[in-house]
């Protein structure tokens, strides 16, 4: 076992020096294992929205058969819509069936959901649309609401779905939500949301995280396009973990992901980074740091890592690794592992399959994998967890990643039909991108 654990360490430090697109060719064995990892996480999304609005729970019960209720998320909708291309292509949904859903989700959008300049509501009530829980007005959950609609448009082009799709995008005045609705008519950089009772969000999308899709779309757009200054006004720190390689840095996992999931970043570079290669050193560094704690936190080993936002012990976190400014107590989500599966398939294929093994039905639902688990015997203690502490809940901003990101790694689907997008051409030609160099 030492052996293992020391040519899997040397594997990990050699890709960490210079993070490449991997060759990786998936195997008889990797298919059936990635058709197992994605029919339930597709389920998730169609039991799970609301086959009138369109609209999916944040979150459901991944070990009860029994619903709770609860709200439901903008972001998760921009997930689920996706996910309906996937299911039809993998023959788990009739093709008339994903376009009756997306139709009316596209028409509840359009005409019924409360926006204000075409900006949507975080929370909303799964039955009604109206905000919940005082939420804000979103910007990147609207954000990825769109690249779902956007996706799901070209999944069916030249039909309704196509044009809702394009009026519910060109309705969002990215100006408003640039400049304060005009009290700030300098702003280079997004607003984080606004709600009725105090207005715009002091908090700004001004350093890098998953913010790059939101951007993207903002310069894409055919009716408010931000100014293409925009793009450049945003900052990248950035870093190196343990002799790795140096890259844009945000401790989550998930930040490094999400962008990716529908603008394919592969081969292509700004005048400030190769994303693709930027989201493999991130992936590694956290790997390697879970490599590192594993002598101090039970859950983590060189097949058991993925540090990102998720349920923990004491409640949701933004977990992550170093090296930036970092929290983390044992807690490993699948999604991590999931969400770099075009990143680092190798070493996530066998962390997901290394998680399913060692803890079985302990994580293992009628959704897939539970949101997130920690090993450590004090949280068992804490919880009287026989040995584990889990989510009980499976979460639609986790599930999808897993399921795009297998798609993606196996055939390219969500990559390949969102490029046909004007607005995916449109932001990435405004944001300078080109292949191989600035």
């Amino acid at each position: 076992m030492k052996k293992v654990f020391a040519l899997l360490l040397s594997a990990s430090l050699a890709a960490c020096a210079a993070p490449q697109p991997s060759p990786y060719r998936l195997s008889a064995d990797d298919e059936r294992f990635l058709d197992e990892l994605e029919r339930p996480a597709f389920n998730f999304f169609w039991e799970q929205t609301g086959p009138e609005t369109g609209l999916t729970q944040d979150r459901a019960p991944n070990f009860e058969k029994k619903d709770r209720g609860g709200a439901a998320s903008i972001a998760a909708s921009g997930f689920a819509l996706t996910a309906l291309g996937v299911g039809v292509s993998r023959g788990w949904v009739p093709r008339e069936a994903a376009y009756a859903r997306a139709l009316a989700t596209l028409k509840h959008f359009r005409y019924r959901q409360p926006q204000v300049h075409g900006w949507f509501y975080h929370f909303v009530d799964p039955k009604t649309g109206a905000r919940v829980w005082d939420s804000e007005l979103s910007s990147i959950d609207t954000a990825l609401f769109l690249l779902g609609a956007l996706f799901i448009g070209e999944y069916f082009p030249g039909t309704e779905v196509q044009r809702l799709a394009q009026e519910i995008y060109a309705r969002v005045d990215f100006g408003w939500m640039l400049t304060d609705g005009g009290a700030k008519p300098g702003s280079l950089t997004l607003s984080m949301g606004w709600n009725p009772e105090h207005g715009f969000l002091a908090s700004r999308w001004d350093s890098y995280c998953e913010l790059m899709a939101l951007y993207l779309l903002g310069l894409g757009s055919p009716a408010h396009p931000l100014p293409t200054a925009s793009w450049s006004a945003w900052k990248r720190p950035r870093g190196a973990y343990a002799g790795g390689a140096e890259h844009v840095m945000i401790a989550p996992l998930f930040t490094h992901q999400y962008s990716h999931v529908w603008f394919d970043f592969r081969g292509k570079r700004d005048a400030f980074a190769d994303y693709f290669d930027n989201s493999i050193a991130a992936t590694l560094a956290n790997r390697r740091f879970a490599v590192d704690q594993a002598a101090s936190y039970a859950t983590y080993g060189p097949d058991v890592w993925g540090l990102t936002a998720s349920d923990g012990p004491d409640g949701y976190k933004a977990y992550g690794a170093p090296p930036a400014p970092h929290e983390h107590d044992g807690t490993v989500a699948p999604t991590a592992a999931g969400g770099s599966l075009v990143f680092t398939p190798e070493l996530s294929l066998r962390a997901l399959r290394a998680m399913r093994a060692k803890y079985g039905d302990r994580i293992w639902g009628r959704y897939g994998f539970c949101d997130a688990f920690n090993a450590d015997p004090r949280w068992a203690k804490r919880f009287n967890a026989p040995g584990l502490w889990r989510s009980p809940d499976a979460l639609a901003i986790d599930e999808g990643p897993i399921l795009l990101m297998a798609e993606n790694l196996r055939t390219g689907l969500v990559w390949e039909t969102f490029a046909r997008s004007a607005a995916a051409r449109r932001g990435m030609e405004r944001a300078g991108f080109s292949a191989g160099g600035p």
